[in-house]
């Protein structure tokens, strides 16, 4: 089986799992995956709308439901839910429309905002708003991002291995310096 089978018959399923939780490096592949036409933009738009809707509105009901045990339970998470808290006074609707691109807050973003005063309703409309927009900017620049490597490499095809390797080698570095930034908290 070839890397561009596998993105073809997996592909839509890894980007709404991709897109529940951070999303951002499902959501460039996918656009790049777009680009040599195996998986269709608007379809993988779609799909990382939904999750990334729905992934925020869970998130949203657990901290609004368990969100200080949590917390209580979790200290790291407690301390980067201090930003999020500070926000919320002075910005909520921008933060809750764009902590889906904020850095380090994708995650608990929802769920300290389930943790305030905002209505659900509210919230599900902007968080509606904010994957509207995420969605087709991130797919979009995967796609752009394939379009660069189109110009630099002609076909692509004999580089495959090479690139799950790369893509290996990325996913996994960025989850040890996740793991290590979250070990020095």
């Amino acid at each position: 089986m070839t890397l561009s089978q596998l993105v073809a018959d997996y592909g839509y399923a890894a980007v709404f799992i991709g897109s529940l939780l951070e999303g951002e490096t499902v959501l460039l592949l996918a656009g790049i995956a777009v680009h040599r036409e195996l998986l269709s933009f608007a379809v993988v738009v779609g799909v990382a709308f939904l999750g990334g809707t729905l992934g925020d509105q869970l998130l949203f009901r657990l901290g609004r439901r368990y969100g200080t045990a949590i917390l209580e339970r979790w200290p790291v998470l407690a301390r980067r839910a201090v930003p999020v808290h500070f926000q919320i006074r002075r910005h909520e609707n921008v933060l809750i429309v764009g902590v889906r691109f904020m850095y380090g807050l994708r995650l608990v973003g929802p769920f300290v905002i389930g943790m305030s005063e905002v209505s659900a309703s509210k919230f599900a409309l902007l968080n509606i708003l904010g994957a509207a927009i995420w969605a087709p900017l991130v797919v979009g620049a995967g796609y752009l991002f394939g379009e660069t490597l189109s110009w630099l490499i002609t076909d692509l095809g004999h580089y495959e291995a090479l690139g799950l390797l790369l893509v290996v080698a990325v996913i996994a570095l960025v989850v040890l310096v996740r793991r290590r930034s979250q070990d020095k908290s």
